[in-house]
């Protein structure tokens, strides 16, 4: 094998690589047309109602998934006037791209025999293949920049920069929570991620037999990544990008026909890809769990596939049961929360690992006054977290603003306050005044009159 080959494909033969991509993109294309069902049934059914009942002969509604799909390919593609035309149509397939070559390093199943050729489940693995997942989604935020630019359209360029600003800003908090991960395993390749969880836990000299897996052993920055899942693909509670009360589409406003089915192919592929990452650095890849890694046949070979995707599965099922039960975060509750709480105790954890790991190596750990101070330190954080925070700042005097100086109706800011609100607050106090002073007054008219007195009033209240 020649040093190219060698780069390009590993250990395995050209032809064994090119099955191993051909399967993986029919496979995710399949995945998708049954994730899109599945969202539609477990929505049903959480939020009690029927779901997709078109087509329930073939698998209770598989084919109203896959007729959604024909639909797409075959739909008039219409470009907006003023739209610039390279790089509107460039832009879904620079993001239907990325949404694939993330799982050419993600291992679905251990060494197997494939027409005589031993040969491992992945396309690939490199050193730094956690570091080409993250390099990949990067890379994939510009398909959603270049598309709101493009549009010429202001509902799609608020949704590119929310969707840039969103990923970004999360970015940071994933690949701290993943730093953890690398300094456990003492790897960024995944295949050996997955191979340091397949190590038992040992409590007190005692083996478990328990897979140390890291969504237990590095519990927080497991739930830090769970948080950014959502966040990175722009789904609910974090799908302010899209957000169809606001922008109606977001970035993706002006698509139709086949280019949009891109977009909504990515969206699936991402969410399946965000779940095979959580499957890969936390949930122990596709080795079996307890107590099926007892049992050697249940944790090796083919087997190993089963393992992986149900795991997967399960994190898509998270994302489907977090979509049907939280409403959508306020856009600065949404970026307080990267920036200001995630980002903060992702780099605090990092240092309590980091100083953790080298008090073990020194053997710092059995020293009482290292331990003391460690406490101190660690209850000190907690109680920061849940009783600190800011004074109380009292709350600043109302501004009061024109909600159509510049052209376009806007929402008042904080601590603002519409001016033509406070105009008709101030003329409802005037009516409401003239009327109570024209009901206390002393009356003039005599019973019989009595029918002339309420018009009069009114007649009053309508002259403001």
């Amino acid at each position: 094998m020649t040093p190219l080959q060698s780069a390009l494909f590993g250990a395995d033969v050209w032809w064994i690589t090119l099955i191993k991509v051909v399967v993986i993109f029919v496979l995710l294309l399949m995945w998708t047309l049954f994730n899109v069902w599945f969202e539609r049934r477990v929505l049903g059914r959480m939020q009690n109602r029927l779901g997709p009942i078109m087509n329930t002969a073939f698998i209770r509604g598989m084919g109203q998934a896959i007729g959604d799909g024909i639909k797409l390919v075959f739909k008039e593609v219409v470009t907006p006037k003023g739209a610039d035309k390279i790089v509107f149509y460039l832009a879904p397939v620079i993001a239907g791209i990325c949404c694939f070559s993330a799982w050419a390093v993600i291992p679905l199943g251990g060494e197997v025999s494939i027409f005589g050729q031993r040969t491992m489940l992945q396309i690939t693995d490199v050193p730094v293949a956690v570091l080409f997942i993250i390099a990949v989604a990067s890379i994939g935020i510009y398909g959603i920049v270049l598309a709101g630019w493009s549009s010429s359209g202001p509902y799609s360029v608020l949704g590119s920069l929310r969707a840039s600003a969103q990923m970004i800003s999360y970015e940071v908090a994933m690949g701290l929570s993943l730093a953890a991960v690398f300094m456990v395993s003492g790897s960024m390749a995944t295949s050996d991620i997955v191979n340091s969880q397949a190590r038992t836990l040992v409590w007190f000299g005692v083996d478990t037999h328990i897979p140390g897996h890291y969504w237990l052993v590095l519990l927080p920055s497991f739930v830090i990544y769970v948080l950014t899942m959502f966040g990175e693909s722009n789904r609910l509670p974090f799908d302010e990008s899209e957000a169809e009360q606001e922008l109606v589409s977001g970035y993706s406003t002006e698509y139709s026909g086949f280019p949009y089915g891109m977009y909504y192919l990515a969206e699936y592929i991402n969410m399946a890809t965000l779940a095979a990452v959580c499957t890969t650095l936390f949930l122990g890849g596709y080795r079996a769990p307890w107590p099926f890694n007892l049992i050697g046949v249940l944790d090796s070979g083919w087997i190993g596939i089963l393992w992986f995707f149900l795991k997967c599965q399960l994190v898509i099922f998270f994302f489907v049961w977090v979509r049907a039960s939280l409403p959508r975060v306020r856009w600065d509750h949404f970026m307080n929360l990267g920036w200001k709480v995630l980002i903060p105790i992702s780099l605090v954890w990092v240092l309590l690992l980091a100083v953790m790991r080298a008090a073990g190596a020194q053997g710092w750990m059995t020293n009482p006054i290292f331990l003391g101070v460690l406490l101190v330190v660690v209850v000190g954080l907690i109680g920061y977290i849940l009783l600190g925070g800011r004074a109380e700042q009292p709350e600043p005097e109302p501004r009061v603003f024109d909600a159509f100086a510049g052209g376009y109706p806007v929402p008042p800011m904080p601590g603002e306050t519409d001016a033509g609100l406070v105009a008709a607050g101030s003329v409802d106090a005037a009516s409401s005044a003239v009327v109570v002073d024209d009901a206390d007054a002393p009356s003039h008219h005599s019973p019989a009159d009595g029918a002339d007195a309420v018009p009069g009033v009114l007649r009053q209240k309508g002259a403001l």
